[in-house]
């Protein structure tokens, strides 16, 4: 925050002077890979894998090249392009979840690129039972032998 002084009356006083909002984004460092940041796969049945292709767009006037993507847990699996994703193209992260277990989840995956730059994405949702499946009807193959 800056200060301004101001003489009032003989005494000096001080004001505070803000800047706008467009002075410091325009002051702070550009984000070079801009992707959303999570995806919810809402209910999800066990043993029943997903996935979700987040996508990318690399707003520098840099190549952005990803260097690692790196899942927080083995039930969690990133898959990537190595090429370099030129300035104002696009690229995705495919990120698969296991549904192996039961329950709420919230897993992160760290997306490494350009020299040690970091991003991290998410992916969330619950997992629930299989729904039970019905017994054959083994009226329908009586019917079929006797017809």
């Amino acid at each position: 925050m800056n200060y301004k002084k101001i003489v009032f009356g003989g005494m000096l006083l001080l004001a505070a002077a803000f800047t706008s909002k467009a002075q410091v984004r325009a002051d702070a460092p550009q984000e070079l890979l801009q992707i959303k940041e999570s995806h919810d796969f809402g209910a999800i049945r066990k043993g029943r894998p997903v996935t979700y292709a987040f996508s990318f767009q690399n707003t520098g006037s840099e190549p952005i090249k990803l260097e690692n993507v790196a899942a927080s847990c083995g039930c969690t699996t990133p898959v990537w392009s190595p090429a370099p994703i030129g300035p104002c193209q696009s690229g995705s992260i495919t990120v698969g979840y296991n549904a192996a277990v039961e329950g709420p989840f919230e897993k992160s995956v760290t997306i490494i690129y350009n020299g040690g730059k970091t991003k991290t994405i998410y992916v969330k949702g619950m997992v629930e039972k299989p729904t039970p499946t019905l017994p054959p009807n083994s009226s329908v193959q009586l019917l079929k032998q006797s017809n």
